[in-house]
């Protein structure tokens, strides 16, 4: 682990390196105010700091409330105060100050090195701790298999690229994708291979987007694409080449090897006056079950003009084209 010291005194400047360094940590070292905060506000600056009291141009005090004040936690830093002040009164401001622990001057070497063992213990405690958080926000952002955003998210990003589209007056499309025949390549393959199937599909679905376009597992074989920007020619277009990257090669897992195609149905924000998140989406789902119908490995979209008589016509004869759709894997 690195410390920062920072102290204007050669004298223990040099007494600190030698211990630190036999003790196994890496040293960076200042030796005034000024120079201890430039480098403090780097986002790579050490965690760990043995920080005296009195230094030229900023005291340690003050740099110990600008550290509370202006960090802001993701990654703590832990400070022992080193000094000659040795009251109570003292021990208190620097407490309230934001030090993590205090040291008189002369110090102990070996209560020194507890010190920082301590301090090292805690940053690194925080390290698990914060890791812990991020998987948890992951996992609850993402599909465990694919890796892909699962299906709260992508709905969430699809919301958040309406607003900017509308603020914007610019076109957002979706794109739901479904699998092909998955339900054979399972019953046929195995289940094993069914998910490398989804595992890949999912690869090949970003490998094909931009940086700030969103792709997720909408359910089971099921994917929903947002691509801002999008007008209907650009997202056929796209969606058509994304098609056919899954389909020209085969998907291969140990001994197992398999084409597999992709049906879609697109939509365009601009279809519709007042298009919320459950319009565009079911207007796509119509352009799936269309593809579906029309024979598979293809890309479909409804025109806004025909797709309530089509619907209606639909329902008349049947159930609604979701559940049709899934009729037809």
């Amino acid at each position: 682990m690195r410390v920062l010291v920072a102290d204007d005194s050669p004298v223990y400047r040099k007494l600190l390196a030698t211990h630190l360094e036999e003790w196994g940590f890496s040293i960076t070292i200042t030796k005034d105010g000024a120079e201890t905060w430039r480098l403090l506000e780097r986002r790579d600056c050490p965690k760990l700091i043995l920080l005296d009291w009195v230094l030229p141009g900023i005291d340690g005090i003050e740099i110990c409330r600008r550290i509370r004040q202006v960090r802001d936690g993701s990654a703590y830093v832990y400070v022992v105060i080193l000094t000659g002040k040795e009251s109570k009164n003292d021990l208190l401001e620097a407490m309230q100050a934001g030090a993590d622990d205090y040291l008189v001057k002369p110090f102990d070497q070996m209560e020194l090195r507890a010190r920082l063992l301590v301090g090292k213990r805690i940053l690194e405690l925080q390290d698990e701790l914060l890791a812990a958080r991020e998987s948890m926000r992951y996992n609850a952002t993402h599909d465990s298999l694919t890796g892909l955003s699962n299906r709260g998210e992508i709905i969430e990003a699809v919301g958040r690229e309406l607003e900017r589209a509308r603020r914007d007056k610019k076109p957002v499309s979706v794109v739901l994708a479904d699998v092909d025949r998955f339900k054979d390549v399972n019953d046929t393959q195995g289940h094993l291979f069914g998910d490398e199937v989804l595992r890949e599909i999912g690869r090949r679905l970003r490998s094909k987007l931009r940086v700030y376009d969103g792709v997720g597992r909408y359910g089971g074989e099921e994917f929903l694409l947002v691509l801002p920007g999008c007008d209907l020619m650009s997202v056929l277009i796209r969606a058509d080449e994304i098609r056919n990257h899954i389909a020209m090669k085969p998907v291969v897992s140990g001994r197992l090897s398999r084409t597999v195609t992709v049906s879609m149905g697109v939509a365009v924000s601009t279809d519709f006056e007042d298009g919320d998140i459950e319009t565009l989406l079911n207007h796509a789902d119509r352009g799936l079950y269309r593809a579906k119908q029309n024979g598979r490995n293809r890309v479909e979209h409804i025109e806004v003009e025909t797709s309530g008589k089509q619907a209606m016509s639909k329902d008349s004869e049947s159930p609604t084209p979701a559940r049709r759709m899934r009729a037809i894997p």
